[in-house]
């Protein structure tokens, strides 16, 4: 018992210290005892039991000998660490010690390195006053240089003149230099005043280089080597700013300079401020674009054959004039473009801009070929200003066209007044000289801006059919109080049938012409909008022709369908001889509107003859006078058919063709077919009314109440729609109102 607790409590640190140990044994007890198990598990295996256990005997003897060697090599690498690190720190203690005396002999020698610090300032001290002794005979020459290098300005001896400025501006930035170092920078306002004469050199100098850089063109043609001259100081002192803007340390007063640039600017300004003043220039702008095109072409000529070769080749010289000109010529001309200009100027501008500059006679000229190339530096003035400018020349060409056309319609209104016949073609068609005269003007407009763009073309086209358009309007409003004036007094003007022809017979020339204003020759399209202006222009005419003719048939359409009608053929005679008289002075229009004009009196005889029939004068009293009314109806308008045809118009396209309808109406025996023949007339005619058959039953004389109810009983029960191309016949023709029965006076009913 006493054994196995002294185990346990030796064990105890161990199992503690290591506690994977006790469970790896475990897991390995474990393991054995199930392969036992399963290999002993039969009786017959029991026998095998020396032969594992002798084996078994001798891997443990393998594994222990392997352990044993691997511990005793750890052991022996041990052993050999802890000899390094006896070894090294003796020679740590060692390197103490020896640094320890280093320090004490360091110490000792601190009063000698003060006596070396005293001769160093001496030795600083000496060197500086070595350097002063050294430029002292140049300091005390430095007024005098400047009272030299003054004298060689005003001879202008330039190049020897700048070789001085440059040794004595060498001169105090090498002092200024030094003070900079030593950082004594209350010294340097001294020097700087002690040099103050610099200043003046150098305004001096760069003010002769600038006028002689201003100058440039005149000189490379005249004395080259001047401007030469101001080259080479201007290359000299980029050199400087470059060596010193290199060096960072210090920067002299007045560094850089930067006189390339300056070269630059001042040509520049020479460039801008000799051609491109911002003067009025309305009334000469055509002078001045021309004086500007010769100068540039020879300004750039002098600076393509002499100036390029009088200045190193990375200045770009032709390239940089070349720029500054068109730079400078856009931006004048958008001061121009604010000015009020008229059309004439805003043309040429457009044309020389976007034409003439480009073109061989300026920026392409042969002479300044390949080497000058503006296609690079953009528009000379953007898109969007050319369209501007396009607008306002529309704008102005507006105006002037709205100025000329009312001059052009009074005089053609105070023409129509006039005491001889309208002008004829050679056809002998009336006509005058309006619509030529304004379709050329519209068309040289339209064509003269061809030589711009084909926008501005299209716009000004779109201004002219507006126009054409809103003239138009104003002519039929003037024909209109033409028509007003001849109602006043109907014997003047003396000729105003034939000037309403001549007027359609201009309407169809400017319908004519209107398509050859448009830019593209292939486009021969109307615009709706205008062709419906002449057509309004038309129906105006015509309506006031008809009228004419209207006015002249109405006391002959007044006695018909009457007693006196009834008795003989005189009446539709006179018809047709004011019928042929109006289609004589039609002929003198072309054949379109005569067809038109011919169609229009058809239809006008035709209405009125129906009219008259609606009136009611007379009703037929026996069978014998129904007879003879229908006789003179056919009589009537068989005679007014064959002279529509014999003047060229077809029978399918007479309106007549209704009287034939209605005398066959009239002319029914048998009162009981009435409802019949009114459905073949309705049908035919779809625009009757109940009114109008009422009046036709009426003129009957032999229709009984039943069969009238009857009739208009079946029109009710067979309601007609009108097909889209039926030309109303009826509708325009009203029926009197019947008088009210059973009325004792005329006047108010009881």
């Amino acid at each position: 018992m006493g054994t196995s607790a002294d185990d346990e409590q030796g064990a105890s640190p161990r199992d503690e210290e290591w506690p994977e140990v006790e469970k790896a044994e475990k897991l390995a007890r474990g393991a054995a005892l199930k392969w036992a198990s399963g290999v002993f598990y039969r009786p017959e295996n029991l026998e095998g039991l020396g032969q594992y256990r002798s084996r078994e005997t001798q891997r443990n003897s393998s594994i222990q000998s392997r352990l044993k060697s691997t511990v005793q090599s750890y052991l022996e690498g041990v052993s050999a660490g802890l000899e390094q690190l006896r070894s090294a720190v003796q020679e740590v203690q060692s390197v103490c010690q020896e640094l320890g005396a280093a320090r004490w002999a360091l110490l000792d020698c601190a009063d000698r390195f003060q006596d070396l610090q005293q001769m160093r300032a001496l030795m600083a001290e000496h060197v500086q006053l070595a350097s002063v002794v050294q430029v002292l005979p140049q300091l005390f020459s430095v007024h005098e240089v400047f009272s030299h290098t003054l004298q060689l300005l005003r001879g202008q001896h330039l190049l020897e003149a700048h070789v001085e400025i440059m040794m004595m501006e060498h001169l105090r930035d090498n002092i200024l230099s030094q003070l900079h170092l030593r950082g004594l920078s209350s010294a340097q306002a001294t020097v700087l005043s002690y040099f103050s004469g610099l200043q003046e050199l150098n305004e001096s100098l760069a003010k002769q280089l600038w006028g002689i850089v201003g100058s440039s063109l005149q000189l490379v043609q005249e004395d080259p080597v001047l401007f030469v001259t101001a080259v080479r100081i201007i290359e000299r002192e980029e050199k400087i700013d470059d060596t010193l803007l290199l060096d960072a340390t210090f920067l002299p007063p007045g560094r850089p300079k930067g006189w390339r640039q300056k070269f630059y600017h001042v040509l520049q300004e020479t460039i801008t401020g000799t051609h491109f003043h911002t003067t009025r220039v309305d009334a000469g702008l055509s002078r001045h674009l021309e004086a500007l095109q010769r100068d540039i072409v020879s300004e750039l000529r002098v600076v393509k054959d002499l100036m390029v070769q009088c200045v190193p080749a990375h200045y770009n010289i032709l390239s940089v004039c070349t720029a500054t000109y068109h730079q400078a010529l856009a931006s004048h001309l958008q001061d121009i473009l604010r000015e009020d200009l008229d059309k004439q100027a805003l043309f040429h501008l457009l044309k020389w801009v976007l034409h003439v500059y480009h073109s061989s006679e300026m920026m392409g000229h042969p002479d300044l070929l390949p080497e000058v190339d503006v296609s690079s530096l953009g528009p000379l003035i953007s898109p969007e200003l050319v369209d501007q400018t396009e607008r306002r020349y529309v704008v102005k060409l507006k105006a002037s066209v709205l100025e000329w056309m009312p001059r052009t319609l009074n005089r053609e209104f105070e023409e129509w007044f006039r005491e001889k016949e309208p002008k004829t073609d050679h056809q002998g068609f009336f006509q005058s000289d309006l619509p030529t005269d304004v379709i050329e003007m519209l068309n040289s407009n339209i064509k003269v801006t061809s030589s711009i763009t084909s926008s501005l073309q299209q716009k000004v086209y779109n201004m002219a059919l507006e126009e054409l358009e809103a003239f138009l309007g104003r002519l039929r409003e003037a024909l209109v109080q033409y028509g007003k004036e001849h109602q006043k007094d109907p014997t003047m003007p003396k000729y105003y049938v034939p000037y309403l022809l001549a007027m359609l017979n201009n309407n169809l020339a400017l319908s004519s012409f209107v398509p050859t204003l448009h830019p593209d020759s292939a486009c021969r399209e109307v615009p709706v909008s205008l062709q419906a202006a002449l057509d309004r222009m038309q129906k105006k005419a015509c309506q006031l022709l008809l009228e004419e003719l209207l006015l002249d048939l109405q006391p002959l359409c007044v006695q018909l369908a009457s007693r006196k009608w009834l008795s003989g053929s005189q009446l539709v005679n006179s018809m047709c001889e004011v019928i042929d008289k109006y289609t004589k002075d039609f002929s003198r229009v072309k054949k379109p509107v005569f067809t038109l004009l011919l169609t229009e009196c058809e239809v006008l005889v035709a209405n009125q003859y129906l009219r008259a029939l609606m009136q009611k004068k007379m009703v037929c009293k026996s069978k014998e006078e129904r007879g003879q009314f229908c006789d003179r109806l056919l009589q009537d308008a068989t005679q007014l058919r064959e002279l529509f045809c014999s003047l060229g118009l077809d029978r399918s396209q007479q309106n007549l063709e209704a009287v034939f309808a209605v005398r066959e109406l009239l002319c029914l025996k048998d009162t009981a077919l009435l409802s019949l023949e009114v459905l073949g007339f309705i049908t035919k005619y779809p625009d009757v009314s109940d009114e109008h058959i009422s009046t036709l039953l009426d003129l009957r004389g032999d229709v009984s109440k039943e069969v009238r109810h009857m009739v208009l009983e079946m029109m009710a029960q067979h309601p007609q729609a009108l097909p889209e191309s039926y030309q109303p016949i009826f509708s325009t023709i009203l029926v009197p109102a019947p008088e009210l029965p059973f009325c004792l006076r005329k006047g108010k009913c009881a």
